[in-house]
């Protein structure tokens, strides 16, 4: 059996479960949101703006080409193209804060990333994934729909946002209570639910996940030194580069999972993919932090 054609077992109410709880998630981030949060872009634009050109653009853009490079296994190539075109993920906050970035710039392109992330995923995964013949083929087999995908992502992370920022916009007190308990909860839950499902596929795991490794490493670097390089290409300060660096290098892995699961079967190299990111992001991303956040003060700005 080739990691092609391979798919791991995941159960129509296990999915349910796993939906559920990436809402929750969202619904837990969105009672942190303010819309001053949003009033910031305006006043301040161009690191944002930074930052949605490389979540959205040059991200997918650069991951196509890394994929004709590298030349990965099909199901491998579309797993990293669509964790590329995922939304940042939200424990970038956490880690900019860590690094002594801009954690202000950070939840602002979070909030506006998932948003935007609504229209931007499938169509950042159609497009990039149909000019690759071999990603293009799979999209064929399984007659992806993007606006299903829309659909989708529009119930699982809209509908929550709008909820949880209401709630955070007329009781602000209530949401900051709320915010303590659900995020860690669902966040805990997400982590232990994912870690079952995956025990219970170890050996398609283990049998295919030497092959995955080294690309999500280098897919991961390249994120990371893409979005330090284009901050420093803008001449923005070295808190933003941290920070686009940041946010640029961690993605919602869990969104692209749901999304492998619901549209793709749990495609063998794509569900090894993101799964693996979900892993190697928290330690690629708290490695650079804590680097960062011990030496700030000899770096030049």
């Amino acid at each position: 059996m080739s990691i092609d054609s391979a798919h791991l077992n995941f159960s129509k109410d296990s999915l349910w479960v796993l939906n559920l709880c990436l809402a929750i998630i969202m619904f837990g981030i969105a009672l942190d949101i303010k819309w001053e949060d949003f009033k910031k872009v305006f006043r301040s634009p161009k690191a944002t703006l930074v930052g949605l050109l490389l979540q959205f653009l040059l991200l997918p853009a650069t991951t196509f080409i890394l994929v004709w490079v590298l030349q990965p296994a099909p199901s491998i190539a579309l797993g990293m193209i669509l964790v590329a075109a995922c939304p940042g993920g939200n424990i970038s906050n956490f880690m900019t804060h860590l690094s002594k970035g801009n954690t202000a710039l950070s939840v602002s392109l979070t909030s506006i990333g998932t948003l935007l992330a609504i229209v931007m995923t499938p169509l950042n995964l159609q497009v990039w994934a149909s000019l690759y013949p071999p990603t293009a083929a799979i999209l064929n087999e399984v007659s992806l729909n993007p606006w299903e995908m829309f659909e989708t992502i529009a119930v699982l992370i809209g509908i929550p946002l709008v909820l949880g920022m209401a709630i955070s916009s007329k009781y602000p007190t209530i949401a900051a209570t709320i915010s303590k308990r659900v995020k860690p909860f669902s966040i805990f839950i997400f982590a232990m639910f994912v870690i079952v499902a995956f025990a219970n596929n170890l050996d398609t795991f283990l049998e295919f996940i030497h092959l995955v490794i080294i690309f999500v490493f280098i897919h991961n670097l390249i994120a990371l030194t893409l979005g330090y390089n284009v901050a420093r290409l803008f001449r923005l300060s070295l808190e933003n580069r941290k920070t686009l660096a940041i946010e640029t290098g961690i993605q919602n892995s869990g969104l692209g999972l749901i999304l492998i699961f619901g549209f793709f079967q749990g495609l063998g190299g794509m569900a090894i993919v993101a799964a693996w990111w979900g892993i190697w992001h928290i330690v690629s991303g708290l490695a650079i932090s804590t680097y960062w956040s011990r030496n700030t003060a000899t770096q030049a700005t």
